[in-house]
This record gives C-alpha cells, structure tokens and sequence, in this order.
C-alpha cells in the first residue's frame, strides 16, 4: 500500500476514475447543447402548428424536420446517460433514474406519433401515440426524479446539489400545471408553453449539470 501523501497504486485508480468522470460530463454538455439546438431548429422550422401544438409534432412521419428531430433526441438521451455516468460516487438513485430516462427518451423518439399528437380524454389516440406520450411522460418524471434525488445526496457536492435543487423547485409545479392542463383544457397554447419551459428547465439542468462535472477537481 502506498504511503499516505505519497501518490501510489492506491490513489491512481482513483485519478483515472475522476478523468473519465470529467470526460463523461465533457461529453454530456456537448450531446445536451447539440440535442438542444436540433430540436429547437426542427420545432421551430418545420411545419408544425406552434405554441399550440407538442413539441413532438416536429418528428412526426412526413415532416420535413423529423430526422433532424429524431437525431437531437438522441442526443439529449446520451446526455442523460452521461450525466448519470459522471456523477460522484455514492449518489444514489440519480444515475438509475437518469438511465430509465434516457431509455424512455431514446423509445419516445424511436416511436413517432400521428399528426397533431392526439391524446386522450379529448382526442383520439392510435397505439403509437399512447406509446409515444407515455414515454415521454416517463422520461420528464425521471428527469425531475432525479433532480429532487440530487437534491439531497450529499455525496454530489454543492454545486450539483443546488443545481438540481432549484431545477426541480421550478420543473415540479410546471410538471404538475401540464398535468392539470392536458386533463382540462386539453390540447392549446397553454399546454403548449407549458410543456416547453418543462423541458427547457430539464435541459438547462442537464447542460449546466454536465458543465459542473466537467470542471469538477475532486
């Protein structure tokens, strides 16, 4: 065993384990800003209805923004993946939670919906749709999961604590206003802006997490 302030077999382990850690977070800032830039350009391009549509509407076969759609979301999906990879050992929960939402997010962008995204109680929905927005819900209730997980594990150090704490401060009553919308109102403008700053609070939290962790000296 090495002596104690001496480097040694004992810490250089440890060194390799917090590099890959900050190239797992270097990757997942740069995975979260690209998704981020590729959906945005296919919502904002394409052909869709705008604020009173889903954002989904982008990927939607026949759209001329769809593969550039389906690629960001990818994207983000990897991110997740990542930032649960980088995270500090002895977080629990978060990296599970991460990786059940990088899956669900991979599975949402796979499994397009039909043309306006119907969902019920006010629209008919075809088997894809279901799919398509319960695992999109999934992934935006792992996402926030884990924020509020991060939130109090004390192994993730300050700086990703309060990052995932404010997030989830902001992404909890946003989360739970779409759910009350999508029941009353049904689809429009305010289930449609409300879903966007849901998950421009996840992605925000995702790129800043992963920015932290790339600069993390531990």
């Amino acid at each position: 065993m090495a002596e104690p302030g001496r480097p040694g077999t004992t810490t250089a382990p440890r060194a390799r384990a917090d590099v890959a850690r900050r190239v797992a977070g270097s990757a997942a800032a740069g995975c979260a800003l690209a998704g981020a830039v590729a959906v945005t350009v296919a919502v904002v391009a394409g052909p869709g209805p705008g604020l009173t549509g889903y954002v989904s509407e982008a990927g939607i076969a026949g759209s001329g923004h769809a593969t550039t759609y389906r690629i960001g979301i990818l994207a983000l999906a990897a991110a997740l993946l990542l930032v649960g990879a980088a995270l500090p050992p002895g977080v629990w929960a978060a990296p599970a939670l991460l990786a059940t939402g990088a899956v669900f997010t991979a599975v949402s962008g796979a499994v397009t919906c039909s043309a306006g995204c119907p969902l019920p109680p006010f629209e008919r929905a075809t088997a894809a749709d279901l799919v398509h927005g319960g695992t999109s819900i999934a992934a935006t209730a792992s996402v926030v999961l884990a924020m509020v997980t991060l939130a109090v594990s004390w192994p993730a150090g300050p700086v990703l604590r309060r990052l995932a704490g404010l997030a989830a401060t902001v992404a909890l009553p946003l989360c739970a206003a779409v759910g009350l919308a999508m029941l009353v109102l049904g689809r429009g403008a305010v289930v449609g802006v409300l879903e966007r700053l849901v998950l421009a609070v996840a992605v925000l939290w995702g790129l800043s997490t992963a920015t932290a962790l790339a600069l993390a000296r531990r």
